[in-house]
């Protein structure tokens, strides 16, 4: 007798096969048999008639680091078919903390983006982190990149400079024994400090170590907008010096006057490609994006820490040489204001003193406060003590969905979780692909979409043991209805559930059944096979 026996779906098992009506059958953790017709009983009985029975969907972007050991039983994923998160983006990761005071530089650095929830930091390796997230159990599954900004802090903290040949040999060392430890690759956001004031010959060793255990360089680029080329072939240029596996985050044109450019940057991104290059990137489907407020600022304003950031914004003299840096950007930072306009950047979440500013946008609390923009930035990044995010609206249909057509590109939430209104993406990413992009304006087949949220990811961070539905393998599945899904969530109302999702199983265990959550946490922290 099988455990669970899925009965006459249509499987779409995220290799790009075109789909079969097949019954699945599940015995443990494992996917013991797909057949036409299994005459042998279970102990669950899973009707799927007229529904889809695919892989479980992979996050290829995920920032539930904090708020999964708070609450393991975080239900936004799951409820979208996610059965698997990638966790330690944009070099935004929580280990290791090998260093004197680098936990509370982390903590304050990080409050903004994972939240500040009420668990003790109690690990120092990056080994010791990952085993934090099997302690209590976890709903979904789990996969951690390592964290440039993490490692960096551990040897150099926030300072705003080159490492020393020393400083970088350190950096390696802890680089392998996280790889070693079970990450899947490195992380960095080159927006982001400390991650932004590293050299290129710094990216260059620190991902040499990374090729030489076969993991992956995960990006937020230093520039998505006008300089967004010269980005690119920084980091090209990384991976052809050290060999890395190069994974783009978020691959998207920002500004107007750059939204015409995706096809030539995604036709130089093939053409490197063809050149032998491995090249992925992911997508969230949203013409806006999300992140912290304090990332409007120049990267100067970060050096030293969450600490001296304050202190700078609250001194007069640092004030207007912050405005004089947004008067003259560089190629590598830009005025958020001239490039999106500041009636795009809207306040999603705030720590406690500003409430009624959450939904709003820089330009109407400017307005509101009798200041200009950057003034109204400052402040509430002062105000709140850096724990403002904002969504910024960037992008435009034309461009996303010439991204998403390119089948190199997978799928991820990038989901910023907020205490206000967070980007919608955070429930209705993995839905709206299927909805919206599949089902009703069919810029992608079901059976590619699937690929791009099971299979692709997969085999790009090497998780070999599951994103495809095939005998032997791991159990994660989704049974979701073609017709009826779709997200809810709306940037006015975020906090929606989507339609549509019927089941979703984590290693043969339902984590939803007929759409409502079980109550059973069977994730594994997993490592690249």
């Amino acid at each position: 007798m099988y455990d669970v026996l899925i009965k006459g779906g249509t499987v779409i098992d995220g290799t790009g096969a075109p789909g079969f009506i097949s019954d699945v059958a599940i015995s443990g953790s494992k996917i013991a048999s797909i057949a036409r017709r299994i005459e042998e009983g279970a102990k669950t009985v899973i009707d799927a008639g007229g529904l889809c029975v695919t892989p479980g969907f992979i996050d290829t972007h995920s920032h539930s680091d904090l708020m999964l050991l708070d609450n393991p039983h975080l239900e936004e994923k799951v409820r979208q078919g996610v059965t698997t998160e990638i966790l330690g983006q944009d070099g935004l990761g929580l280990a290791p903390l090998t260093s004197a005071g680098a936990k509370e530089m982390l903590q304050e650095h990080l409050a903004g983006l994972l939240g500040t929830p009420n668990i003790e930091w109690d690990w120092s390796s990056f080994a010791e982190y990952l085993k934090q997230y099997s302690r209590k159990g976890i709903i979904n599954n789990i996969g951690a990149l390592a964290s440039h900004g993490a490692v960096r802090i551990a040897v150099m903290g926030m300072e705003d400079r080159h490492a020393s040949r020393d400083e970088l040999n350190r950096m390696k060392e802890i680089l392998d024994e996280c790889m070693c430890s079970g990450a899947l690759g490195l992380s960095t956001g080159l927006i982001y400090p400390p991650c932004c004031y590293a050299a290129f010959d710094e990216l260059v060793e620190l991902c040499k170590v990374v090729a030489g255990r076969s993991g992956a360089l995960v990006v937020h680029v230093r520039n998505e907008a006008d300089s967004i080329m010269d980005a690119h072939r920084e980091m090209l240029d990384v991976s052809r010096a050290s060999g890395v596996h190069l994974h783009i985050s978020h691959l998207k044109t920002i500004g107007k006057n750059n939204w015409g450019r995706a096809k030539e940057i995604l036709d130089n991104l093939e053409n490197h490609k063809k050149e032998g290059l491995a090249i992925t990137a992911d997508q969230y489907p949203y013409i806006a994006g999300s992140t912290a407020l304090s990332a409007c600022l120049p990267p100067w304003v970060h050096a030293g820490g969450a600490h001296m950031l304050l202190s700078r914004l609250s001194d007069p003299a640092e004030r207007e040489k912050i405005k004089e840096s947004f008067a003259h950007p560089t190629p590598s930072w830009e005025d958020r204001g001239k490039r999106e306009g500041w009636e795009n950047v809207i306040v999603s979440s705030v720590g406690s003193n500003n409430p009624a500013i959450v939904g709003k946008s820089i330009a109407a609390i400017a307005a509101e406060r009798g200041c200009d923009p950057i003034a109204a930035v400052i402040d509430i990044v002062l105000e709140e003590k850096n724990k403002a995010t904002m969504v910024v609206f960037q992008n435009c249909e034309e461009s996303l969905i010439e991204v998403m057509k390119r089948p190199w590109v997978m799928v991820g939430t990038d989901g910023i979780y907020g205490s206000g209104k967070p980007h919608p993406r955070l429930f209705g990413t993995f839905p709206r692909i299927l909805g919206k992009y599949v089902r009703e304006e069919k810029v992608l087949f079901i059976e590619e979409a699937v690929k791009k949220m099971t299979g692709l990811p997969a085999a790009a961070f090497r998780l070999t043991d599951r994103g495809v539905l095939k005998e032997g393998l791991a159990a994660d599945v989704v049974v979701f209805d073609p017709l009826r899904v779709a997200d809810r969530a709306t940037f006015e109302e975020p906090r929606q559930y989507p339609d549509g999702i019927a089941h979703v199983l984590v290693n043969g265990i339902p984590v939803i059944s007929d759409g409502k959550p079980t109550g059973d946490l069977p994730g594994q922290v997993l490592t690249a096979k």
